[in-house]
């Protein structure tokens, strides 16, 4: 299988919540599962269903992030430079808004593009992959062709 690029922040982020998960909710869970079964007839017992539900949820999600870590190529933006590549900080201005714009390129399990963290496989960063400051690109979007103009690369 592919390694899945992340950055070290995104890395941690999913450990820290796979801890919580095996080490707080996991038992939270088994406790509750455990109550429920004690008020008798499970058949017609909502809190036993409920809680059996969210422990199900809990195990898949646990499984998930265990794969995603066991795969996760952790990159250090710090010791990257040149063109745009993955981790870099790219400042853009929209040609058409004058808008200023910052992105992280980020690992698509990291990416939350309201803070500001670009998925690597969206329209945009492929278009800014391989790129450099002074640099415009034109981007198909779902709003309809952009047009950016890269106004710094950075990787912090």
């Amino acid at each position: 299988m592919d390694k899945i690029p992340m950055t070290r922040r995104g890395y941690d982020a999913l450990d820290a919540e796979l801890k919580q998960l095996k080490t707080v909710d996991r038992p939270a869970i088994i406790k509750d599962i455990a109550e429920a079964r004690a008020h008798g007839d499970l058949s017609e017992n909502a809190e036993y269903h409920a809680a059996r539900e969210k422990q199900g949820f809990i195990e898949g999600r646990i499984k998930e992030i265990e794969g995603i870590l066991s795969l996760g190529e952790v990159i250090d933006p710090t010791k990257l430079s040149g063109a745009i590549k993955f981790g870099a900080t790219v400042t853009l201005l929209d040609e058409d808004s004058e808008e200023e714009k910052t992105y992280q390129i980020v690992g698509e399990v990291e990416a939350n593009i309201e803070q500001g963290l670009l998925n690597v496989r969206s329209p945009l960063a492929r278009a800014l992959i391989g790129k450099e400051e002074g640099d415009s690109v034109d981007v198909a979007t779902p709003g309809g062709r952009r047009g950016y103009e890269i106004l710094s690369v950075r990787y912090i």
